[in-house]
């Protein structure tokens, strides 16, 4: 992400990124915000049930599965219409936007010291955390909602697929995708392996703790066993193939590993691919350990790579990946090797990031702003490449849109409800600030001039040719992404930019109970 000091976000592995931490230590949280009517008319939604409260199909106790509306109509009856198709065999495409798995409640304590390293201190320490819940102002949602959340902001319809279970934690996760508009979709209906291992169908937690030194650490059960949190789960439902058939995206990152098993998250490309619906992976800090996992792994790993048609990576990954050092012949690489792959989208932190393709290069260099919190930064960026995949946008355009969305999101503080809004992209794309450094992309593209056809967004330049490259005026690049939110009426849940003030999230810092004291 095209961010100074970013780390991909994650959850479950300990002592690794979370989607809940500040840059600055200190953590916070926004108040719920409510979908305006305009967003409500453009994001998917539940449905209620009569008496006004959200129903579960019936006889599914755990891994409930909601009734979802997409544009007022209900997933029971987008399910009735699937063998309609729209006239060349496939599904209507209904949802534009189908996260797999990942789900989790982000919960955000100060503590007096942070996990010990053995194995089994550390697993002692989480159970004395899991002891007695904490306040609900201190969770926050986690993994796949981040990409979720601000891709519904962007006017997009979204749907999460994945597991949560039927207690507190569960129900939050609900209510807050609820509230954003975004549609559930669990994937799991066997209620009497529920009722059998309960405690294998809880929601995934991830303990976000922070230390006087502003140090931070990070626990979850998954850390604790070789299997996949819901190793039980060993099929894809009706319900979830059909969503992923009616999604004209279905985004998979490398932390679904940490859940599902290996053949079941093939089983979703699988679907994807015979449904017609564009696969985005991110392997992230994940990919170098599947790598070198089990057999199972690497070949999901290998498929992913080579049969997604978007993948998105860090430098860092790229190198990981292929053993290439420069991240534009790393992306090279991949297009090469996939059979599919049509977009590589290599994340270069506060320097931007680029866009390959088979044919060209397109760059961008990132947005200047003060970082207050890089959580959440990347799902923000992913949700803006797909928005600009979908809108056909030019490529420089997308990835301008996407340096934005994710600078936004780095200025707030957290992720999951506190993504990005529109206010903020806007100011920054009027703004223009970019991090230009001639000598930096001079470098990265040598060698490749006479290969490719390249874009790269300039606030130095006027639109101009010089042989394969092509400089891009920042200011039409804006122009243009700002028109074109204004003709669409995208719509952004606004409520951390208007309805509440930052004093009233400086108070929430200084609120954070401490737990497990040192005599503990």
């Amino acid at each position: 992400m095209p961010l100074q000091g970013l780390r991909p976000p994650s959850h479950h592995s300990p002592f690794a990124a979370s989607r809940a931490e500040a840059a600055d230590g200190r953590l916070r949280r926004l108040p719920l915000t409510r979908p305006s009517r305009a967003a409500a008319s453009l994001h998917g939604a539940f449905s209620p049930a009569p008496g006004g409260r959200f129903s579960p199909r019936s006889g599914n106790r755990r891994g409930v599965v909601l009734v979802l509306s997409l544009q007022n109509r209900r997933w029971d009856q987008v399910e009735a219409d699937a063998g309609e198709g729209n006239g060349n065999g496939r599904p209507l495409k209904s949802a534009d936007v189908a996260t797999l798995g990942n789900l989790c409640v982000d919960i955000v304590l100060n503590v007096p010291t942070l996990p010990p390293a053995p194995r089994e201190e550390r697993k002692a320490y989480l159970e004395r955390l899991s002891a007695s819940p904490p306040d609900e102002r201190f969770w926050e949602a986690g993994g796949n909602c981040n990409l979720a959340i601000a891709a519904s902001r962007l006017g997009l319809n979204c749907i999460a697929l994945g597991h949560v279970g039927d207690e507190m934690y569960g129900r939050f996760l609900q209510s807050v995708l609820q509230k954003e508009g975004i549609g559930m979709v669990g994937m799991n209906e066997d209620t009497k392996a529920a009722g059998q291992y309960s405690a294998l169908y809880e929601t995934l937690l991830c303990w976000v703790l922070v230390d006087p030194f502003q140090r931070h650490g990070f626990c979850s059960r998954a850390d604790f066993t070789q299997d996949p949190a819901f190793s039980w789960m060993k099929e894809l439902t009706k319900t979830v193939q059909l969503a992923i058939k009616q999604s004209k995206i279905l985004f998979c990152n490398g932390y679904v590993f940490d859940e599902l098993s290996p053949d079941l998250i093939v089983s979703a490309l699988d679907c994807a691919i015979s449904a017609g619906t564009t696969v985005f992976f991110d392997p992230g800090p994940r990919g170098r350990s599947l790598s070198t996992g089990t057999p199972e792994e690497r070949r999901a790993l290998e498929l992913y790579l080579k049969l997604s048609d978007v993948l998105l990576l860090t430098s860092d990954e790229a190198e990981s990946l292929t053993g290439v050092k420069s991240p534009v012949l790393a992306g090279q690489e991949l297009i090469r090797k996939g059979t599919r792959t049509k977009w590589v989208v290599i994340k270069m932190g506060a320097r931007g990031s680029i866009l390959i393709t088979k044919s060209s290069i397109s760059c961008a260099p990132a947005f200047k702003v003060s970082v207050l919190d890089t959580v959440g930064c990347g799902d923000s960026f992913t949700a803006a490449i797909a928005f600009g995949y979908l809108q056909n946008m030019p490529k420089v355009n997308t990835l301008a849109l996407a340096n934005a969305v994710g600078a936004a999101t780095a200025t707030g503080c957290g992720a999951g409800r506190n993504v990005a809004n529109l206010d903020k992209v806007l100011e920054l794309l009027r703004l223009s600030n970019l991090n230009d450094d001639h000598q930096f992309w001079n470098d990265l593209l040598e060698g490749v001039l006479e290969m490719k056809e390249i874009s790269i967004l300039s606030r130095f330049f006027i639109n101009g040719r010089n042989d394969h490259l092509s400089h891009v005026s920042v200011q039409k690049v804006m122009s243009e992404l700002i028109h074109k939110f204004k003709k669409e009426e995208c719509v952004f849940l606004k409520g951390s930019a208007q309805e509440h003030s930052w004093g009233n999230i400086d108070n929430h810092r200084n609120k954070l109970p401490e737990i497990l004291d040192s005599g503990s």
